[in-house]
């Protein structure tokens, strides 16, 4: 079902690359090594006669969005229409779709999409006149007839029991192997042509690898190991996304996985995010600043092939804005083939523990649903002490 218009870090403080026997930080291209014992990188060169990067509009034909009426998916969406770049968002219920949006909207179409079925993703996408790239923004269930009633349950949280029966196992990858053969994506005025741009953007999460560390590294980065979302994994959902992101991975296409930290609506907005690897963060970043930073992928080719985590430094009278482009920290992060090494790993994590919110800073500390300023002031968070958490099982009609 298609509805159309009724009317016609600081830049990142954590950089990560290649490893080496000397070195746990990645120099960019065209960078001068200081010292071959150097543990941080030297900043790229930046000249202000540097051609400005060109509109997101003209650099895509249209993009499709799925989960577009969640909470980060419709910022998602509301971002690039404003930025006039047309959109195909790929829903579950049409008439939430249309109360979210503007119907009349020329840029906007609304398709009705099953995104636990393969073929109706890439039906979804050939159909969609000129979509060039995608992002991911869903987590939940198939309205397949054949789940269970526990899945069903399940998909009240948009937790997934098991990769199976989880949408992203299976519509995400339908997104790349839609786009794999579509023509490469580029910046029309860029420095360097040749570097492709995404085609497949995913929102993923902070702490997908950890439930699977050893028991030594759970130990040894227990800041980040220890944490609520972690040590519960409710319904297994941290093990669906990391599948997930294999998945993508492996489709053929090029593609950047984004990992926030807690989304907090509270957190102040437009702040300076900090990028790393390895799944060490731990924080906080507005579901606002996730959105602009998904939009802004779509034309970072600095991005492409890389997988990274991501938290903010409150910008408090303004001393943490962002920075003015994502290129500079993306360019320093390295390429998942490459992969990350323990060392850096850790190294990062030592650094961004001490980037935590709060006074005691310890984040293996609090309960699901408690705050770091009640865990300061030794308050019980919302699902009750530290061990004993009841989840809310909301009743739907």
């Amino acid at each position: 079902m298609m509805i159309r218009p009724t009317t016609t870090a600081l830049v990142a403080l954590i950089t990560l690359s290649s490893t080496t026997t000397t070195t746990a930080f990645h120099t960019p291209s065209n960078t001068r090594i200081i010292s071959s014992t150097t543990l941080f990188s030297t900043p790229p060169e930046r000249t202000t006669d540097q051609p400005p990067k060109p509109p997101l509009f003209t650099l895509v034909k249209r993009v499709a969005v799925a989960g577009a009426t969640g909470r980060t998916g419709k910022l998602v969406v509301q971002q690039l229409l404003s930025q006039n770049v047309p959109v195909l968002a790929l829903v579950r219920d049409t008439d939430k779709a249309m109360s979210a949006f503007d119907p009349t909207n020329e840029l906007l179409t609304i398709r009705k999409t099953d995104l636990g079925s393969k073929d109706d993703v890439i039906t979804a996408i050939q159909e969609g006149e000129g979509v060039d790239c995608a992002m991911w923004c869903a987590t939940g269930f198939s309205d397949a007839p054949d789940q269970s009633i526990w899945d069903k349950v399940s998909a009240i949280f948009g937790f997934a029991t098991n990769s199976q029966g989880s949408i992203d196992a299976v519509g995400l990858p339908a997104l790349g192997e839609a786009l794999a053969k579509s023509p490469k994506r580029t910046l029309a005025n860029g420095s360097d042509k040749s570097a492709p741009l995404p085609k497949v953007v995913m929102l993923s999460s902070a702490g997908v690898t950890r439930p699977d560390w050893t028991d030594e590294k759970k130990s040894a980065l227990e800041g980040c190991a220890g944490i609520p979302i972690v040590r519960l994994n409710p319904f297994g959902i941290l093990g669906v996304k990391k599948q997930s992101e294999e998945e993508l991975r492996n489709c053929g296409t090029e593609y950047t996985i984004f990992r926030p930290g807690g989304l907090n609506d509270k957190w102040p907005k437009n702040s300076r995010p900090i990028f790393s690897q390895g799944d060490v963060a731990v924080g906080r970043i507005n579901r606002e600043d996730v959105a602009t930073i998904l939009v802004d992928l779509l034309s970072t080719p600095e991005a492409t092939g890389k997988t990274f985590e991501g938290v903010s430094i409150a910008n408090s009278d303004g001393y943490y804005p962002p920075a003015e482009s994502l290129s500079v920290a993306l360019d320093r992060l390295i390429l998942d083939k490459d992969g990350v090494s323990e060392d850096v790993a850790r190294a990062t994590y030592a650094i961004m523990q001490q980037l935590l919110p709060g006074e005691k800073q310890a984040a293996a500390e609090l309960a699901m649903g408690q705050t770091y300023e009640q865990l300061d002031k030794e308050e019980i968070g919302r699902l009750g002490a530290r061990g004993t958490e009841e989840a809310p099982i909301v009743k739907t009609a």
